[in-house]
């Protein structure tokens, strides 16, 4: 079996008379948790560039997916192929310079401006823009978000500098509460920074989520590296002072560059 037909029949049948207990027992309150791990192995597997773990943990979505649109057609309210319409729609409707032969095309029809502006005429007077951005997302990723919508209508810094210049405006403000010592003026004004700083991955064409979740792993593989060199030297890392720690750092930092300049020198050796 291989089909996407086949997949909706596999998930039907695990929800089945005869189907898997596991299966049957869910709904799609309980299938909250699971979306959002799938999506983030998907993240995890994408980060680490191995197709066939990509392949594996899309499939692993989809399956989700799928299973969530069964429980929908139990009720008889819609099923996966309903989704595939809607969806196939709407990409339709919102790529009128690629798929409608009689539409004049204009520069920047591929733009966030364009996308947003469509949007905007599909929902009218109903909604808001901030209505289309999920609560539930990570804040550092709805922050991009916001400013992507934001920015479709041109609400906006011109540029790099701007975005900058107001980081520096929202640090000094940070330094100000600080110096208040008021926990609710602190608490505000370092949202306030943490806004701008994801607002500036717009401008260098950088998700902040992932370029901060990629972070998070270097440092990660660097202290683990220092516990490794920590152990090899027979040194407790809790009985040691910030510039003993400090230069255990840099050794480790120096071994990891050099490992990862030796086999990137070995990839490229025909």
């Amino acid at each position: 079996m291989s089909s996407f037909e086949d997949l909706v029949e596999i998930v039907a049948t695990l929800r089945g008379e005869n189907g898997c207990p596991w299966d049957k027992a869910q709904n799609p309150e309980s299938m909250r948790p699971y979306i959002l791990e799938e999506a983030h192995e998907v993240l995890d597997a994408i980060d680490g560039g191995d197709s066939e773990q990509i392949k594996k943990e899309l499939g692993d979505l989809l399956f989700q997916i799928v299973l969530l649109a069964q429980m929908k057609s139990e009720e008889g309210i819609f099923d996966v192929h309903d989704i595939c319409r809607t969806i196939a729609d709407k990409m339709v409707s919102r790529h009128p310079h690629v798929f409608d032969p009689q539409h004049v095309s204009k520069d920047n029809e591929g733009s966030i401006e364009a996308w947003e502006a469509r949007k905007s005429k599909e929902r009218g007077n109903k909604s808001s823009m901030m209505d289309g951005i999920p609560k539930g997302l990570p804040s550092l990723l709805r922050a991009h978000r916001v400013g992507e919508k934001v920015s479709g209508i041109g609400f906006d810094w011109p540029n790099l500098d701007g975005v900058r210049d107001k980081l520096q405006e929202e640090l000094d403000e940070l330094d100000e509460a600080i110096h208040s010592k008021n926990p609710d003026e602190i608490n505000a004004e370092y949202g306030d920074v943490l806004l701008s700083v994801a607002n500036m991955g717009r401008f260098l064409s950088t998700d902040p989520e992932t370029a901060l979740r990629m972070a998070n792993e270097r440092f990660a593989a660097r202290f683990r590296h220092v516990e490794s060199l920590a152990k090899e030297r027979g040194l407790s890392l809790h009985a040691m002072n910030i510039q003993e720690l400090e230069h255990l750092w840099q050794d480790a930092k120096k071994h990891l560059e050099e490992r990862s300049s030796t086999r990137s020198s070995t990839q490229g050796t025909p």
